[in-house]
């Protein structure tokens, strides 16, 4: 790095102080030579670049002295108005000060940035086998057949397409989704109601602005649940309460008691205990929204994976009007494709474009027609039966390995879904030790208790897996580690 004071001469390219590099001195204004040898048309900006480079990153440090335009234009074999005019830009920029009669410098207002981008993305480094929920097998993606659907798109796609779309979504793809979901899951799809956004997280989020803009503070969620709704209601200034679920759904006593208007549901495979609510406990919950002009999220989070019964459909097909219906392909393609869709209640609707438009401009016009090409030309029908195997099978891989592994276990939760609850005997725990034992053997797990409040009263161990994104093999070797064999 050039110490700050460091001059370069004011007649000559000669440096006073150099500046190390590879551990050879070198006259600081090396750094420049490359870019004065690109061609013609691009090498002002190749200059400016390269020093603007070497001011970032502190090789030119504050207070250096720079040669002047004459001089350096000598050295580096370009003219002289080139450098007059990277020097002026530079200034302008703020890079850069000049002082009549006494030369240029470099300023004080440059900052050296972070090398490189970090990666946030979620990891579990030093662990062999992952059983957290919420993550599909993403080497089921459909690359070829998603390939093919792009390039027939990019092909076919009018210019004025890829304008700002409509904050809704684009109407082939709402179109497309409306007759997807009323066939699949029982909704009332109308396309005029159907908002495409980044998954259910920016469904729950639009919303929760609404509903606080009308003047809710409060909203329940299911006990045991997704500390995700908690945390998306938070950042819109939505408070969160608990309310418990037992063997057919939220009870109704805590949620007319709790004063809330608006409760998010996972009714078709509650997350994470894996029940279907009761038709009874449906219709206690629609009326219960009806009684205080209230809403409910319905969060399908995985409703299209069903196995050993027939699919149970969505809850807004029995009140459109009081239920907002959420889903995502994060689960049956990819989560980083950040798709997902809301059936919005005819009443919220305009607050709720109103807000999607101001928060991004609508979603990407192209991964949008992708998507709805997918979906008519029977690709994403194709993909959820190619899932849907491999999900049974691996669900009954895990089935195999805790009835070998420990005995007097049982499971719940496996006839939808992409995870189960593991309830072990008790002689396996307290559970803290069990989460402390299978860290050390590097499985990653979830207890039930860290879903809700409740806690098991038997003292029995109860464990949420998730198993869509191991393999057979993963899924063996992970629940011996969790026994203690080492090998599955």
């Amino acid at each position: 790095m050039t110490p700050s004071g460091t001059t370069w001469g004011a007649d000559r390219g000669d440096v006073i102080g150099t500046v190390p590099s590879a551990g050879v001195p070198q006259p600081a204004w090396e750094v420049l030579l490359p870019a004065a040898g690109a061609p013609a048309r691009g090498r002002g900006r190749a200059l400016q670049e390269a020093l603007r480079e070497a001011v970032r990153t502190g090789r030119l440090g504050p207070g250096t002295r720079l040669p002047s335009s004459r001089a350096l234009a000598a050295d580096l074999g370009v003219s002289r108005g080139l450098v007059t005019e990277v020097y002026e830009q530079l200034t302008a920029e703020g890079y850069l000060r000049s002082d009549r009669g006494s030369g240029t410098w470099v300023g004080g207002a440059a900052r050296s940035a972070a090398p490189g981008a970090r990666d946030l993305a979620p990891r579990a480094p030093g662990v062999r086998v992952d059983f957290r929920s919420g993550t599909p097998d993403l080497a089921l993606f459909p690359r070829a057949a998603w390939g093919a659907a792009q390039r027939r798109v990019l092909a076919e796609l009018a210019h004025r397409q890829l304008g700002y779309p409509d904050p809704r979504g684009l109407p082939e793809l709402r179109a497309a989704l409306a007759a997807l979901l009323a066939r699949r899951r029982g909704v009332v799809a109308d396309p005029e109601r159907l908002v495409v956004c980044s998954g259910v997280a920016q469904a729950a989020t639009l919303l929760g602005f609404v509903l606080r803009a009308r003047g809710l503070r409060t909203v329940g969620v299911e006990d045991p649940g997704s500390p995700e709704h908690a945390r998306l209601f938070a950042s819109t200034g939505v408070d969160t309460v608990w309310l418990p679920v037992d063997e057919e759904g939220l009870e109704p006593g805590p949620l007319a008691a709790s004063g809330v208007r608006a409760v998010v549901v996972t009714p078709s495979h509650q997350f994470p205990s894996g029940i279907a609510y009761s038709a009874r406990r449906r219709a206690e919950l629609l009326d219960w929204a009806r009684s205080v002009d209230g809403f409910v999220l319905e969060d399908d989070y995985d409703g299209d994976f069903r196995y050993d019964r027939a699919p149970v459909g969505a809850l807004q097909g029995l009140d459109p009007e009081r239920v907002a219906y959420a889903g995502s392909v994060s689960k049956s393609l990819a989560p980083g494709l950040r798709l997902g869709w809301m059936l919005v209640p005819e009443v919220l609707l305009d607050e709720v474009v109103e807000r999607k438009r101001t928060m991004d401009l609508g979603n990407p016009a192209l991964d949008q027609a992708v998507l709805a090409r997918f979906v008519t030309g029977g690709g994403y029908d194709r993909q959820l039966r190619r899932c849907q195997r491999a999900y049974r099978e691996r669900r009954d891989a895990l089935v195999a390995a805790l009835e070998r592994h420990f005995p007097g276990s049982s499971v719940s939760g496996i006839a939808a879904g992409l995870h189960l609850i593991a309830h072990l005997p008790a002689r396996h725990g307290p559970t803290p030790r069990l989460l402390d034992r299978a860290r050390a053997a590097g499985v990653a797990l979830r207890s039930l208790e860290e879903h809700g409040t409740a806690r098991s009263s038997d003292g029995t161990v109860r464990l949420v897996l998730g198993y869509a994104h191991l393999t057979p093999g993963e899924i063996a070797l992970g629940v011996g580690l969790l026994a203690g064999g080492g090998q599955g």
